[in-house]
């Protein structure tokens, strides 16, 4: 199975005033195609900064990162676009949507970024894709009427509209109740059996249950790396 994601020595560090601060300490990863992978950690661990080295929404200070097959490392902005666009989908924490859209429309100008909304079908899929995350009657609404569970489970059917091998997912359970969470985990599940590759960044232990791999990250370094350590569980076995 090609590797879908391979990080090579990567750093990042920022000025703050007069310190200088480092997220992460050279950092080596090689994710497979159609892993689901659990990366677990505190605030301040450098979850979120490796999610955005992966995802190209960041640029590491050393080391180099290849996705998709594509070196990204010293990328131009247009070249950067294009990757994104083609490659990934993102689950934002924030959600990250359009106000003046519906969720419908969400939905659809995801697609339409990745390149995908004029293919035979498009109102079709984003229909189906929103009620597979339980917002089928809810297609027509505008963000500020949705609940804040509403609104996250809009953001995953949008990045799960894309088409894109890989999706990269910050704490999206976060704002979800157990049951509408558990829905959610399934559908990442089912994304990774059809062969994407899944990222969840995550302090929620529970989840890292149902992983396929699960990486442990303190101080910008990744101090652990395997398989769930009491063994994979159903997500019927969770909870939270």
């Amino acid at each position: 199975m090609p590797n879908a994601i391979e990080l090579s020595g990567v750093a990042k560090s920022y000025e703050v005033g007069a310190v200088t601060v480092t997220a992460l300490h050279a950092v080596d990863l090689t994710i497979a195609s159609g892993e689901f992978v659990v990366v677990l950690g505190p605030s301040g661990s450098g979850k979120t900064t490796l999610l955005n080295m992966i995802g190209a929404l960041d640029t590491p200070t050393d080391g180099k990162v290849v996705v998709a097959g594509q070196d990204i490392t010293g990328a131009g902005r247009s070249e950067l676009f294009a990757f994104r666009r083609q490659s990934v989908g993102f689950i934002f924490q924030s959600f990250n949507l359009f106000p003046g859209l519906t969720a419908f429309e969400n939905v659809q100008f995801g697609m339409d970024v990745a390149g995908r909304g004029a293919r035979t079908g498009a109102n079709q899929s984003a229909q189906d894709v929103l009620s597979s995350v339980g917002l089928g009657e809810r297609v027509q609404h505008f963000p500020h009427e949705l609940s804040g569970g509403e609104q996250q489970r809009v953001a995953i059917a949008r990045a799960l509209a894309t088409g894109n091998p890989i999706l990269l997912a910050d704490e999206p359970t976060g704002e979800l109740d157990f049951n509408t969470g558990a829905q959610v985990l399934r559908l990442l599940q089912s994304q990774a059996a059809a062969g994407r590759t899944v990222l969840v960044v995550t302090h929620n232990r529970e989840i890292s249950r149902i992983a396929d791999r699960v990486l442990q990250l303190s101080g910008g370094r990744i101090i652990s790396d395997g398989p769930p350590p009491d063994g994979k569980a159903d997500i019927s076995e969770l909870s939270w």
